[in-house]
């Protein structure tokens, strides 16, 4: 049975508590939409981004709750339905049974969609979460940029799960401009993108900055201004921005989403240490 997969998928997990062993399925969910979307022609329109691209094709040390995607051209056309709909039939597959909502407006660039399954917990052989009484609802956030800025470069990647197939994702230079985007235009604290910063610097990943500069001119303080981003401004904001952030806030973003190993390594961030990693951007 398909459901005997899922339950061999968990023990690479190795969880050991009942909120592990939901964030085990949450990703596996994520897998298996990944699959789904693979059969179809998505991604020959669009690629996978974020963290959670970070984590599954890069092997990331975080969970990360939503799907980010990003169409390669302008599709003002684009609507998630048809895809909703075979992730649907691929998940039933394996016992799930999904609440689907395309939450998409008209007047947004940024096309959300929301999955939702409460069976799947109660079908699976799970060593801490109860199947008494309520469950917690695996819950999953797509979302595609159907307004691309210009300068996005994209490669294959082979996921093997539940069956060997081919995804397009940004690479990593770009998906590291993305992130930056995100930083330095971010109007609150998100410790998740210090913590792919970091991840991205200690990788020695060069940066897109085409796409940066791309991004930087479509949305955010610097829209409309058609700056050319190098090292040296990069360098320069980016420091000011690491100057100005509340790391105490940070770091309680990233807790629930890192492991207790991971969780003590926190006490790091300050803005000196993050001014260092800055320093070893690739030229």
């Amino acid at each position: 049975m398909n459901i005997g997969i899922i339950e061999e998928r968990l023990k690479r997990y190795t969880a050991n508590s009942a909120e592990t062993e939901l964030t085990a399925i949450r990703e596996i969910t994520q897998e298996l939409i990944l699959f789904a979307l693979s059969t179809s022609d998505f991604f020959s329109h669009a690629a996978f981004q974020g963290g959670t691209c970070l984590r599954i094709v890069h092997g990331l040390r975080r969970f990360s709750e939503d799907m980010d995607f990003m169409l390669k051209k302008y599709e003002s056309a684009f609507s998630w339905q048809q895809y909703l709909t075979l992730i649907s039939t691929t998940l039933e597959q394996y016992s799930y049974k999904v609440e689907l909502q395309d939450k998409s407006r008209a007047d947004e660039t940024v096309k959300k969609a929301f999955i939702k399954d409460d069976s799947i917990v109660k079908v699976l052989r799970l060593a801490y979460v109860s199947r008494q009484g309520m469950q917690r609802k695996i819950r999953i956030k797509l979302e595609i940029d159907t307004n691309p800025p210009d300068g996005g470069e994209f490669e294959s990647a082979f996921i093997g799960f539940p069956a060997p197939s081919s995804i397009t994702v940004e690479t990593l230079p770009t998906l590291f401009a993305g992130k930056s985007h995100a930083l330095l235009c971010r109007k609150y604290e998100k410790g998740r993108d210090w913590y792919d910063f970091l991840w991205y610097l200690g990788n020695n990943t060069p940066l897109n900055y085409r796409r940066l500069s791309a991004a930087l001119d479509q949305a955010g303080p610097w829209a409309g201004l058609g700056l050319a981003v190098d090292r040296s401004w990069y360098i320069e904001q980016m420091s000011k921005r690491i100057e100005a952030i509340d790391w105490k806030q940070a770091k309680e973003d990233i807790l629930p989403f890192i492991s207790p190993q991971e969780q003590g390594l926190l006490s790091k961030w300050s803005a000196d240490f993050f001014l260092s990693a800055l320093a070893r951007l690739p030229s």
